[in-house]
């Protein structure tokens, strides 16, 4: 059962490169009043950000309130979270130095945060997702990219500008497929629901419009090229995670994002290929999903909010210092 909203309830916005979202996050952890749309990024930022603006005052009056406390805007990078411009965003193709974060903060009349959304999500899912009580946290979420971030000794991890935590960048296949970012063979040139969708068009070109959620439903039916296409995927997310966790040496591992809806059929396989991967000392690391996959964007944003950490002052670009 949901918590009434209160006035210490903040407004979530997620601004995804396939959806965009809103909701209320409640000082409980429930999210109310949600609100979905399809991104369309192709239409500019400048009509995106009216229709997210125009799903938070819904948000809102479904919350029966006509404000938030403050407001919580989650992204793909690289963006300032300083002062709440987003720089070129991978998932958002012709998006320049847009100011999204004192945009809301005039809309709503309310105090606002960005922040990159794995590190987000990876904050939400400690404070009031399957990641409370964990010591070290990593979060990956397997959405249009594979987002990432990490919260250690309690302390969510934010690099030098605050774009750090881009774990789906780290190279899976040298020389592979091209990414969206300038590399090859990057995790979410094959582990993002775009790529899984791509791959399985190429594989089928009778089916021009697949999707990696119907991808996954036809490899769970057995067919043949969807299985291998799914096992390939397993394969090389495990390889990365792999990586991560001998980095790390996490407790637990939260993977949300919409290909996270696979369940079992994610979750079984690639636990048992990172445990027979991963150096000894390092295999007991727990992979979980998300309580609410789908939705991790949504309590990220709200819980950077929400529950703000003690952070300095972050240059806008890294200080080199010459020893």
């Amino acid at each position: 059962m949901h918590s009434p909203p209160a006035a210490a309830s903040v407004l979530a916005l997620d601004l995804g490169g396939t959806k965009i979202a809103t909701a209320l996050l409640t000082p409980d952890g429930d999210l109310i009043g949600e609100q979905v749309l399809g991104t369309e990024p192709e239409r500019g930022p400048d009509e995106v950000i009216k229709r997210i603006f125009e799903l938070g005052h819904r948000s809102l009056d479904a919350a029966g309130l006509s404000r938030p406390a403050a407001v919580g805007i989650t992204s793909g990078g690289p963006l300032d979270p300083i002062r709440g411009i987003l720089h070129e965003p991978l998932h958002l193709p012709n998006w320049h130095a847009v100011p999204i974060g004192p945009l809301a903060a005039a809309e709503f009349d309310a105090p606002s945060t960005l922040a990159n959304d794995g590190y987000a999500a990876a904050w939400g899912e400690y404070c009031f997702g399957v990641g409370r009580g964990a010591r070290t946290l990593l979060y990956l979420t397997l959405s249009t990219g594979v987002g990432g971030g990490a919260v250690i000794e309690g302390v969510p991890y934010r690099g030098a500008t605050g774009n750090g935590g881009e774990f789906g960048h780290l190279t899976v296949r040298s020389g592979g497929r091209q990414c969206s970012c300038p590399r090859r063979g990057c995790l979410e040139a094959y582990c993002s629901g775009t790529s899984i969708a791509a791959r399985a068009r190429e594989l089928a070109p009778d089916r021009p419009t697949i999707t990696a959620r119907e991808l996954v439903a036809l490899a769970g039916s057995g067919v043949p090229w969807a299985f291998d296409l799914w096992d390939e995927t397993i394969a090389l997310l495990a390889d990365g995670l792999t990586s991560l966790i001998n980095i790390f040496e996490p407790d637990r591992v939260v993977l949300g994002g919409g290909v996270a809806n696979a369940g079992p059929m994610l979750l079984d396989p690639l636990s048992e290929l990172v445990a027979e991967l991963s150096l000894s000392a390092t295999a007991g690391s727990a992979i979980m999903i998300a309580d609410r996959p789908g939705r991790s964007g949504l309590l990220g944003a709200g819980s950077i909010a929400l529950r703000p950490v003690p952070r300095p002052d972050l240059p806008t670009q890294p200080q080199v210092s010459h020893v």
